[in-house]
């Protein structure tokens, strides 16, 4: 099973990093370290998240929870798009 990050899921990466880089440079490194190395375990284990009963495929579009982040993806025959990513005070409709 193959990774493949969207446009937008890199920059929402890059937007977390960077507002706790802002105050903390490791503390954004740590979280940016601890979210891409949780989802390479999708390798593995691509159902470890949990359907999102509010998609129209809720076996295929799936959320993975990292301490106080979600890490929407699309589960597709041979590859996992990683979609978006948020922190759990942001609102996904923000997005």
């Amino acid at each position: 099973m193959k990774i493949h990050y969207t446009p937008e899921s890199i920059e929402d990466l890059a937007r977390l990093r960077n507002f706790i880089a802002d105050k903390n440079p490791p503390a954004a490194q740590r979280m940016a370290t601890e979210l891409l190395s949780s989802i390479k375990k999708l390798k593995v284990f691509p159902k470890m998240g949990v359907g999102v009963t509010s998609s129209p495929n809720p076996e295929a579009i799936r959320d993975l929870f990292i301490g106080q982040y979600t890490v929407r993806y699309l589960l597709a025959t041979d590859m996992t798009y990683i979609l978006r990513m948020w922190h759990d005070k942001e609102s996904e409709r923000d997005l």
